[in-house]
């Protein structure tokens, strides 16, 4: 007999996972309670990486390529998402019914799927967490601004200029034998020089036409309900890793005011310093995540909620719960990690990253919300259903709190809370 469950077509939430666009996997998100509690399909998709997935060469260009090369990686996803289609109905799915989602890289992944003319009708729905693809100032560990070696979307002139640098250094520089050069190489080989820098290019035709901020702000994209957001801290993650790369925690507060003046230039170094004085921190290392964080994700939710808004239902949120779980065999830093980057992801998956950490029982209490909001948005487009806490659509400046405890999940001033006002002063 066919089940009630059987006989309807479930929604499908297709997860693109993170991790800079240089590792990780589908695999390793087991989406046990989005599945079971949100009775909705989940899949889990893997696409190239690194120097294999974003590599922009003119010689790569009109060959394997569906477009421009740079962005094969992003023609993987769209591959899977066709997929999902065409299969979803063999394993319960609507296919109808497609909610892609992803953190990180792979919420850049979703975010650039939603300005890609060559995604459009492979979703109905699209969830960004912590990875607002208008992002543009990100930081080095001695503060100074950092694009051509980040997860960030390049223009594809400066992607083609990496791109020959790269196939240079590997003996490739033929520009006529530079495709088959490059494809006769090992692995190991290109694995070499695909450390840093490769992300999603942009411009010149292609996966991505235009740069992500002008096809939002045009309104260039793909028309369906978006929910999206970041965490309360997102920086200290990438703080916590420079001290485990070997980068000695700041000792005084002229290293706090030089790594400022880099990032923002000494003309807008001091007002910097008046607005997130090291005084009002527990620790340099936390005044400094909270510049970046600001300046850098927060600004730019923000950018796209008001960029979304006018044509699309949109929930933005944030996660704030300061005494999130560490990453699993991991050191703790030297100062509290807070509502850190990728701290949501144990509310959401049973992964890797934290394997034999435990949630307290308010935790667990929010990421059974978190499962409502998400799987019910995957559903109707919206988080609202009855006995959650209302989320009412942002109106460019508000944000739904995720926090544990009583009155943990409320709307919330995120624009005046990250200082957006201020950061728009500073980089207009």
């Amino acid at each position: 007999m066919t089940s009630p469950r059987q006989a309807r077509k479930l929604p499908v939430m297709v997860w693109i996972h993170g991790s800079g666009f240089r590792n990780g996997s589908g695999a390793i998100y087991r989406p046990y309670d989005l599945v079971n509690r949100g009775d909705v399909v989940v899949v889990t998709i893997n696409y190239r990486l690194g120097i294999f997935g974003f590599l922009d060469h003119p010689a790569l260009d009109g060959t394997t390529a569906r477009n421009r090369s740079g962005n094969f990686g992003l023609e993987d996803q769209q591959a899977a998402l066709r997929w999902v289609q065409r299969n979803a109905a063999a394993f319960g799915g609507d296919g109808r019914n497609v909610t892609v989602f992803g953190e990180s890289a792979g919420g850049m992944s979703t975010c650039a799927q939603l300005v890609s003319p060559a995604a459009a009708g492979l979703f109905q729905r699209a969830i960004v967490q912590s990875g607002p693809c208008t992002v543009n100032n990100w930081a080095e560990w001695d503060g100074s601004p950092s694009w051509s070696t980040s997860w960030l979307p390049r223009p594809r002139a400066m992607a083609e200029t990496q791109g020959l640098s790269v196939a240079t250094d590997l003996g490739c520089a033929d520009a006529a034998k530079a495709a088959s050069c490059l494809r006769g190489l090992s692995t190991e080989k290109l694995l070499t020089k695909s450390e840093f820098g490769f992300a999603p290019v942009y411009g010149g035709g292609g996966v991505l036409p235009l740069a992500p901020v002008d096809a939002l702000t045009s309104g260039r994209f793909n028309k369906v309900p978006v929910m999206q957001g970041m965490t309360r801290d997102e920086y200290r993650t990438f703080e916590a890793a420079q001290q485990q790369y070997g980068v000695p925690p700041m000792q005084d507060e002229s290293e706090y005011a030089a790594r400022v003046a880099a990032y923002v230039g000494t003309a807008n170094a001091g007002k910097v310093l008046a607005r997130y004085p090291a005084s009002n921190y527990g620790s340099l290392s936390e005044a400094w995540s909270a510049v970046v964080t600001d300046a850098n994700f927060a600004r730019s939710v923000t950018d796209v909620s008001r960029a979304l808004r006018r044509q699309v239902p949109t929930y933005a949120y944030e996660f704030a719960d300061d005494k999130a779980p560490w990453v699993a065999n991991s050191p703790q830093p030297t100062f509290p990690t807070g509502a850190f980057h990728a701290a949501e992801l144990q509310y959401q998956f049973d992964t890797d990253y934290f394997v034999g950490r435990q949630l307290t029982r308010s935790q667990q209490q929010l990421a059974d919300q978190m499962t409502r909001y998400w799987t019910q948005f995957a559903r109707t487009g919206s988080p609202n259903a009855a006995g959650s806490p209302h989320w009412p659509t942002t109106d460019g400046s508000t944000a739904q709190s995720l926090a544990p405890g009583k009155n943990g999940v409320r709307p919330v001033n995120f624009a005046a809370d990250h200082q957006y006002a201020f950061w728009q002063a500073v980089y207009r």
